[in-house]
């Protein structure tokens, strides 16, 4: 019977809660009293069948297993399903838990393909504890935006309305889901038309300035943004590409 272990921070440190997915045991439990030391509550799991274990029953549940997650620390090769297959699972199931892949595999490629199934970041192994929880303490950050002393005003643009406060976007008087990033991204866009923006300044004011993960990630949210927002992907009438610059809206 597969199981997730817990781990508890001390008790006045409540800094979030971290499943850590990994199958090399001596890894595994390194990762965890790391982040356990820096005041994180941890799970452990050594295989992908216990994450879907998880997931199955977290379906159905207001309060389910998975939305009490801060953070998904995932390794990529792990028995019975492999950590892409899980990555791409949770994002199709609408959970936005931030993921740092973890993998042996380094190439672009392996990046690449990371980001555009779902992780927000990816460390290549072998890795230094040090910059394993410099990245987990920016995604949290990242992840948990402050609360607006202000109410922004509603963004329209053709057909597309997009509501600050209540994080709803409507296209063509279609309600479409958007992960946190894409919301971001969408807003900064409308709320600026016809602006040109490198990549580099989409990472600054969408990710944050302590991003640091790989600038190919800003054109996989375009991607996703575009299939959710244009009747033709292939020929966006939205979001636009300006060659040798960047991406502009309109």
């Amino acid at each position: 019977m597969l199981s997730l272990e817990t781990h508890k921070a001390h008790p006045q440190l409540k800094l979030g809660r971290v499943l850590v997915v990994e199958d090399e045991e001596l890894i595994r439990e390194t990762v965890e009293l790391a982040l356990i030391e820096e005041g994180f509550e941890v799970l452990t799991a050594e295989d992908g069948r216990s994450v879907l274990e998880m997931l199955h029953r977290s379906e159905g549940s207001s309060e389910s297993e998975i939305t009490q997650l801060d953070l998904i620390i995932l390794d990529l090769m792990l028995p019975y399903v492999n950590g892409l297959d899980i990555c791409r699972l949770l994002r199709h199931e609408g959970h936005s838990v931030p993921i740092l892949i973890l993998s042996a595999k380094g190439s672009e490629t392996d990046r690449v393909v990371g980001l555009e199934v779902g992780a927000d970041d990816y460390l290549t192994k072998p890795f230094g504890m040090r910059e394993l929880i410099a990245r987990v303490r920016a995604l949290l950050r990242r992840h948990r935006c402050p609360i607006p002393q202000f109410q922004p005003p509603v963004l329209r643009f053709q057909d597309i309305t997009l509501y600050p406060q209540e994080c709803r976007v409507v296209v063509r008087g279609e309600e479409i889901n958007l992960s946190p990033k894409e919301f971001r991204i969408l807003e900064l866009f409308m709320s600026n038309p016809r602006r040109v923006w490198s990549r580099d300044q989409l990472i600054e004011r969408v990710w944050g300035p302590d991003f640091m993960g790989d600038s190919k990630t800003v054109d996989v949210h375009i991607r996703w943004l575009r299939e959710k927002l244009e009747v033709d992907p292939s020929h966006p009438e939205y979001l636009l590409t300006v060659r040798g610059f960047g991406y502009r809206f309109g």
